[in-house]
This record gives structure tokens, sequence and C-alpha cells, in this order.
């Protein structure tokens, strides 16, 4: 039996609503690890039972001191629980967790959300170019180079 020390730590991170809901879609994923959550409306905390879960500030690039903030919070967060994964479905809070946590060694996911149909999301097209794996939800946006298609979560 593993200790709880030897299981994968994933930092899990979205903004609220839809990207919200798709993370918590793909949680399954994250079984036999120990998943750390992190979102903008600490009222999600219930959906996660308990597991770690951290709520930050909910900012956007029209938000910047907002934005500064939250990436304040989320360095602390990945100074403190170290992550080997950092998974994403978007937005702001998301794209700073890649970024640094490919700075602390992380392995990093984007998946970028099924409601970009035309494109993919600004932070999406940010974030992806930093990530280990990048995936979108829709074939006709998916690359050689990324973003890759392998279905839908919704």
């Amino acid at each position: 039996m593993k200790k709880e020390s030897d299981r994968r730590k994933v930092l899990a991170v979205a903004s609220g609503g839809g990207h919200w809901v798709q993370l918590r879609r793909i949680a399954p994923a994250f079984d036999g690890c120990e998943t750390v959550y992190v979102t903008v409306h600490s009222s999600y905390r219930p959906d996660v039972g308990g597991q770690k879960f951290y709520s930050i500030t909910d900012a956007t690039r029209h938000t910047p001191l907002k934005l500064i903030h939250a990436a304040l919070v989320l360095f602390w967060i990945i100074c403190k629980e170290r992550p080997d994964a950092v998974v994403s479905t978007g937005a702001a809070p998301g794209y700073i967790a890649i970024r640094l946590g490919k700075l602390f060694g992380a392995r990093t996911i984007w998946l970028d959300s099924i409601a970009n149909v035309e494109r993919l999301s600004m932070s999406g097209d940010m974030a992806g170019r930093h990530s280990d794996l990048w995936l979108t939800q829709w074939p006709h946006l998916a690359e050689e180079d990324g973003p890759h298609y392998k279905g839908a979560v919704l």
C-alpha cells in the first residue's frame, strides 16, 4: 500500500463556471493521486469532498491588480504544495498556475474550454505553448504541434 507521501500530487486549477465544471468532469483521471484544487469561488469547496481546496481572487487581464494578487497567492500555493503536475481548464488562474508550475519542475496539462468553438481561448493559446500536454476539445482546432484533440469533456 502506498503511503500518502508516495502518491503523485496534482494541482487542479480552474476559474468558475464552465471551467470548473470541466475540471471536475476530468477528476476521475486524478484517482490515485493527491489532488489539490484551486478555483475562484469558495462556494465550490463541497464539490471536492475532503480534498485540499484553495480559493483565490477572481481576476482577468482587465483587472491587473487582482491578477497580480492571484499570481502571488498561486505562487504561495505552489511553493507550499509542490505539485508533481498542474492541470487546468482555464482561464487566467490556470495560465498563471501552468507558468509557475513549470518553474517548479511540475509537468503541466492545459485543456482548453469546450466553449471555444471557433478558436482557442487567449489564455489557452498562451498557456498551451508552455504546457507539456496541450489539448483542445474540438477536432478542427487541433494542430500537429498542439493543441491536440483526444475527445471532449462535456
